[in-house]
């Protein structure tokens, strides 16, 4: 904790110097005397006359080129320490780079151990390797794409959105309601050193669980067949592990058969039976084969990509259907929306993790999250 200290304290006496992001020395257009540039050493290579360093700050995937006298390396600066680098920033004569910094003075704000660090230089690790320091894969490569990609993303959809009058909305983490109606929910207690008696269990006073969705929460605010797909999985020349049925529900090995017979392009597939769907989605009221009026879209590598319906507008239907699940008091509030100046409406959910697959390519899901959660495993 000293050593970092005295660190600071000699930074802060330099001389005067603007502080630039990598991304900003990068893209600047013309040279500048006093410049000081933070960031993690991205690989050290000492030559007889000229060390070269490369630093990045996370502002962007390319480095900064870092030109320094010999006499300047030090023992503790590594691949992977913290420095603050104080120069001149000048035209590269190399053709990669714009600009590069010419080091005046170099300081090692953060040492970092390379015989430990899980992540070594010049060498391409696998995503499931370092899935295992979700702590520091973010330094790498990869997952620093990976998680800007996820930005760029979030903004476009959101932007895209408020452009065309959608209002958003933050519906609530913690809910008294299994949307989906598969009851695999975990369920919200008090810890036992908390609990002075049974009626201290729910700390909500009704059972209350992490939520899977958010689309009866939203409703407050204002292809082919699924018959035709299950013909098709039937006929396929290819054995499924789960095999294809009508009434049961599709797996991803049968949503990503449909995609290639459909030749590897986005395919909706509507009207799933009203056995297979939750209790919200409106009655096709058709025969012998009763179905929904839901929609998948499913596309290539991924399977399920969004997931929607048009909702039972009708009060009477929806009570019918509630009473025979025995869901008439927990869904007493739902009702209410059909009493009081329903519409005929609709509603979808995309996953935006399946979107980044989609989009990146990327084979498993836990790659495109940062801190992905899943059974056995919740690191950090």
């Amino acid at each position: 904790m000293l050593g970092g200290w005295r660190a600071l304290r000699r930074c802060a006496s330099l001389p005067r110097a603007v502080r630039l992001r990598v991304r900003e020395a990068l893209g600047a257009r013309e040279p500048a005397d006093a410049v000081r540039v933070q960031g993690w050493v991205r690989s050290v290579r000492s030559q007889k006359e000229v060390l070269f360093l490369h630093i990045n700050d996370g502002s962007s995937l390319e480095s900064l080129q870092v030109v320094a006298d010999p006499s300047l390396e030090k023992r503790d600066l590594t691949f992977g320490s913290a420095v603050e680098v104080q120069g001149k920033l000048v035209k590269s004569p190399h053709k990669m780079q714009n600009m590069e910094l010419q080091a005046e003075t170099i300081h090692v704000v953060g040492p970092c151990d390379i015989w430990s660090f899980p992540l070594k230089m010049k060498e391409r690790h696998p995503l499931e390797y370092i899935r295992q320091f979700p702590h520091l894969r973010c330094r790498s490569n990869a997952l620093g794409a990976l998680l800007r990609i996820r930005s760029e993303a979030t903004a476009g959809i959101h932007s895209f959105f408020q452009d065309n009058g959608y209002v958003h909305i933050h519906t609530p983490i913690i809910t008294s309601n299994d949307c989906e109606g598969a009851g695999e929910l975990f369920q919200i207690e008090t810890s036992r050193g908390a609990k002075e008696s049974a009626e201290m269990t729910h700390f909500f006073n009704v059972p209350a669980f992490l939520t899977v969705s958010g689309q009866l929460h939203l409703e407050v605010m204002a292809g082919i067949s699924y018959s035709e797909a299950v013909e098709i999985l039937k006929q396929a020349p290819q054995t499924f592990t789960f095999k294809p049925e009508w009434g049961c529900d599709l797996q991803t090995e049968h949503e990503k058969y449909l995609v290639k017979h459909c030749g590897e392009v986005p395919v909706f597939v509507v009207n799933y039976p009203y056995d297979l769907k939750p209790f919200y989605m409106r009655d096709n009221e058709d025969g012998p084969q009763h179905t929904v009026a839901a929609v998948d879209l499913l596309v290539p590598g991924v399977g399920e990509l969004c997931g929607g319906s048009l909702r039972e507008e009708r009060l009477p239907f929806l009570e019918s259907r509630l009473q025979r699940l025995g869901l008439t008091d927990a869904y007493q509030w739902y009702l209410d929306l059909r009493k009081f100046g329903s519409v005929p409406h609709g509603g979808f959910g995309m996953g935006f993790e399946r979107y980044l697959q989609y989009i990146l390519g990327v084979d498993n899901i836990k790659d495109v999250i940062p801190f992905p959660r899943f059974s056995h495993s919740c690191l950090l």
